[in-house]
């Protein structure tokens, strides 16, 4: 049933958000290529899924494979990456999905998928590149992003992590900005990016790529905001955030050994949608929380 898992609401934001920022940004992004990421996204998931030999990463039951994970990877390609050629797109949204499937430990993926297509796409090919800027600056775009991005992470529990990640950042840009003498505007117009927050909303957040443990998840954001503090104002790289999200994902899993957590899970349970924290030690206790079934 539509938005009985919390995941259909972020397929419905996403969505939104796809369709605001072409109306209202003038983005030159084909729709053919927004098509072309969609049907790779869910082809892949589904062919890996059956040569694999299980339908989904998390779902050792054999049910019936869930797409919700692959449309939310295409739509967030779609909404980051933009490239000259269907085939980079097509490129970007075969490994994302692969990457599901290759780099797990223990049936955790610790990279986040669409991240790493869009790494990918940027090392593999020559016509991909992300516009870090593209939403502007204006404040409903962030009262939008906040909003609904809070709803979701309310339900699934992983506030710490963007707090912990733009609080250290916004930290480092105040220091630096005072460090130099510069005015405070400087500072918000460092800040004030749509595509910062999508990032800290949609993409840090994901709860099955992530540490287990509150601990960990906090470590791990301000390491990464660390690294995208020196990528950005000392390497001058404009995608710095990303770049940090990819080098630092393996991190989760040495993470996830200092300090044991159960890991997330979805489960769909009849017509309420909850979640279900599970471990491979039986000994640690069941969760639950309001989402629905695994990626």
């Amino acid at each position: 049933m539509l938005l009985k898992d919390i995941r259909d609401y972020q397929i419905l934001f996403l969505g939104l958000f796809l369709v605001l920022g072409i109306g209202t940004r003038d983005w030159t992004l084909r729709p053919e290529l927004i098509g072309v990421a969609i049907a790779t996204c869910l082809a892949t998931q589904l062919i890996l899924s059956l040569v694999i030999g299980h339908w989904s990463l998390a779902n050792d039951k054999g049910q019936s494979p869930n797409f919700r994970s692959a449309l939310i990877t295409s739509l967030g390609l779609s909404l980051l990456l933009r490239a000259d050629h269907w085939t980079t797109m097509a490129i970007a949204a075969a490994i994302a999905i692969a990457s599901k499937f290759i780099f797990q430990v223990g049936d955790k993926h610790f990279f986040n998928p669409a991240n790493f297509g869009i790494i990918s796409a940027l090392i593999l090919t020559p016509d991909a590149w992300v516009s870090p800027g593209q939403w502007g600056e204006e404040w409903w775009y962030g009262l939008l992003f906040l909003g609904t991005g809070g709803m979701i992470l309310q339900r699934i529990g992983r506030w710490d992590t963007t707090a912990a990640f733009l609080g250290s950042y916004s930290l480092l840009e105040g220091i630096r900005n005072f460090w130099l003498g510069w005015t405070w505007d400087v500072y918000w117009h460092r800040l004030m990016s749509g595509s910062l927050l999508l990032f800290a909303l949609f993409m840090i957040t994901d709860p099955r790529s992530i540490p287990n443990s509150r601990i960990g998840r906090i470590v791990w954001a301000v390491c990464i905001a660390g690294l995208t503090f020196i990528l950005r104002n000392y390497f001058f790289v404009s995608t710095a955030v990303f770049w940090a999200l990819f080098a630092l994902a393996p991190l989760s899993i040495l993470l996830d050994v200092f300090w044991l957590a159960p890991r997330f899970a979805w489960q769909e349970k009849d017509e309420e949608a909850v979640v279900e924290l599970l471990t491979p030690n039986s000994q640690l206790p069941t969760q639950h929380s309001a989402l629905s079934t695994k990626k």
